[in-house]
């Protein structure tokens, strides 16, 4: 037998992915063989791949955070996730509630060759909450907006050329985990989070704000 983690979680040097057993005192050459060959026909059986450590544009948009009247809250805990999936943020913009401006700062972002950019903020269905449109405006191929995702479902993802670009809703600032954490992982793993992926997230994809957050070691996004 042989028993995995669960498919696409974040894993560190020196911990233990799989077990295999052999269950009976003894067993025929031939099913070991048997099983090595099930192994080669389907090599890898576990892939492993690691994080590619880009430079993050960060746009943070809201008015009473450009205006000073409140402090960002937001960029602070983007930044530190995207340092632990070893990535840096190369600058930090923040925009007021303005098509405009939010435009401006995400094409600076992408002129100044970021890797990736994240817009915070701004992604409900509020008159005011701009970052879907500027994120279209500023030259982005959506992939998907909205996923059965909670916290989350108020995500976008789009592409600038092969320039990832994410709108992250307001819940990423509050939950330990969020969408954030189960599509991002992947994106700079190198995996394409395609319109069908986000639609199987539904299932497993309801986090049950335990007192205390054991995530990864939880169901929310295993599906």
């Amino acid at each position: 037998i042989c028993a995995t983690l669960h498919t696409h979680q974040t894993v560190t040097e020196g911990q233990e992915l799989a077990g295999t057993r052999v269950i009976p005192l003894s067993i025929d050459e031939t099913h070991v063989m048997a099983a090595e060959d099930v192994c080669k026909k389907f090599f890898p059986i576990i892939d492993i791949r690691p994080f590619a450590g880009v430079d993050v544009g960060l746009v943070v948009t809201g008015s009473e955070v450009f205006s000073g009247r409140i402090n960002d809250g937001f960029g602070p805990v983007v930044q530190k996730k995207f340092e632990e999936l070893g990535s840096r943020i190369m600058g930090k913009k923040i925009v007021s509630d303005d098509m405009d401006m939010t435009v401006a700062a995400i094409r600076q972002f992408v002129d100044d060759g970021a890797g990736f950019i994240a817009v915070t903020g701004g992604m409900s269905v509020d008159p005011d909450d701009l970052t879907p449109a500027a994120i279209r405006n500023a030259g982005g191929d959506v992939m998907f907006y909205g996923a059965p995702v909670l916290p989350g479902a108020m995500f976008m993802l789009a592409y600038i050329d092969d320039v990832p670009v994410i709108g992250l809703p307001g819940c990423v600032m509050y939950y330990r985990a969020s969408i954030f954490d189960l599509v991002v992982p992947r994106l700079l793993a190198g995996e394409p989070v395609t319109r069908t992926d986000i639609i199987q997230m539904g299932h497993g994809g309801f986090c049950s704000s335990c007192k205390t957050c054991r995530y990864p070691r939880c169901s929310f996004g295993k599906n």
